[in-house]
Formats: C-alpha cells, structure tokens, sequence
C-alpha cells in the first residue's frame, strides 16, 4: 500500500507524441507538391507556356490533394481544416486580415502618390485576363498547402512551432517565385509580401489550430489589392 500512494504521488512522465501516419502523409503530399510545382514552374519557364502549368498545378492540386487527404483519413482536424474553433479563427484572422490590409493599401496608395509605378505585368494578367476574379480560389489553395498540410504536419513531426512557421513562410516566399508568369522584379516583390502574410497567416493558425483564420487573413488582404488595382494607373 505505501508502495502504491508513492507512486501515484509523483508526476507521470510526458508522452512523446508520435506523428501518426495520416500526419506522414500530410508531410510527404506537403514536399511532393512543392515538387511538383517548382519543378514544373522551372521548365516552362523555358517554354512558351511559362509557368501557367506550374500555377494550374499549385492551385488545383492544393485544393485537391488536401479534400482527398482529409476524407480518406478522416484528418480535417489534424491538417486544420475543421469546424473546431472556427469563430474564434475567423475573429482572428479577419481582425489581423482587416488591419494588415489597411497597412498595406496607405503604404501603397503612398508609394503611387509618390510616383511609383504599379506592378505592370501582374496588372495585365489580374485586370485584362480577368484573373482577379479567382483570387479567393488562389488564396485557399496557398493556405491549404501552407498553413494546413505543410504547417501541421512539421507541428506533428516535433519541429518548434516558430522554426515551423518560418519555414513554411519561407517556401510560400519561394514558390512565388516558380508561379507568378511576371518579370523576376515584381516575383521578388510579390515574395517579399509573402513574409508579413505567411508569418502571421503561421501564428493566426498556431493560436486557433484552424486553417481558416489564416484563410481570412489572406483574403482581406486580397480583397484590398483588388481595389487597388481597379484605382491605380492603368486599372479599369
């Protein structure tokens, strides 16, 4: 008996959370992916198709792989695409969304006053393709792959959270780089814009455990820059 109050009076020792398979999944779908995408961006842009069939790849297979990924496994809670916690996330992410776009479009408006030039290329492609119009598909497909798939499963894997984010932010930065069908300048200045929305799209979806704050955030950001376009030299 005094054997026994002995041992339940000390502290059991923490368990060493063990990824599960689905979360192995999700890591290797994460880097087969960016594979994918980097590898078919690289190619054409040697070709006359540029980096359009890396940008198809990145969108559609984002999208798909994770629905697939979560039914078949049963893992939306795992990757973060869940119901849990989602009007705390959606508070977060809008409220963080709505100041940082505030942020961006003063710092932009200022710059045009100022004389600076709007992102020619990337105007052409958003306002005379039209491609505007599918920014919310694009935003979640990105954080789908990032801050869902990618983000969680390195979370599982035991890497530190902030190591976590940053990597993850700093491949967000990269793939634009290998799928935006743009000139290498404004690539460098759509992946510079990249680290304020990945490192907070990260930690929005550390404090909620859901992907859709990051979602949030992203499309008020997006949101904005479609206004700009439409108010800035050349938008219609």
């Amino acid at each position: 008996m005094g054997n026994a109050n002995i041992d339940a009076s000390r502290p059991r020792p923490l368990a060493v959370a063990v990824p599960s398979n689905a979360a192995r999944l999700r890591l290797r779908w994460s880097i087969g992916l960016a594979v994918a995408v980097w590898s078919a961006g690289l190619i054409g842009h040697f070709t006359p198709l540029q980096e359009w069939p890396a940008l198809l790849i990145y969108v559609l297979g984002s999208i798909s792989v994770t629905l697939w990924h979560c039914a078949r496994h049963q893992d939306w809670r795992g990757a973060f695409v869940t119901r849990h916690n989602l009007r705390a996330a959606l508070l977060w992410g809008g409220g963080a969304g709505l100041a940082l776009a505030i942020i961006g479009a003063v710092n932009t408006l200022i710059f045009y006053a100022s004389g600076g030039q709007p992102m020619a290329q990337m105007q052409t492609i958003l306002v005379d393709l039209g491609l505007v119009y599918l920014f919310p598909i694009l935003a979640l497909a990105e954080e789908w792959l990032w801050r869902g798939l990618a983000l969680s499963s390195l979370l599982d894997r035991g890497v530190n959270s902030h190591a976590a984010v940053w990597i993850t932010t700093l491949a967000y930065m990269v793939n634009h780089f290998f799928v935006a069908p743009v000139g290498w300048m404004e690539r460098g200045m759509m992946a510079m814009m990249g680290l304020p929305i990945g490192l907070m799209a990260g930690y929005l979806t550390l404090k909620t455990r859901n992907v859709w704050s990051a979602v949030a955030l992203h499309l008020f950001i997006m949101a904005t820059m479609m206004g700009i376009v439409f108010v800035t030299p050349g938008g219609r």
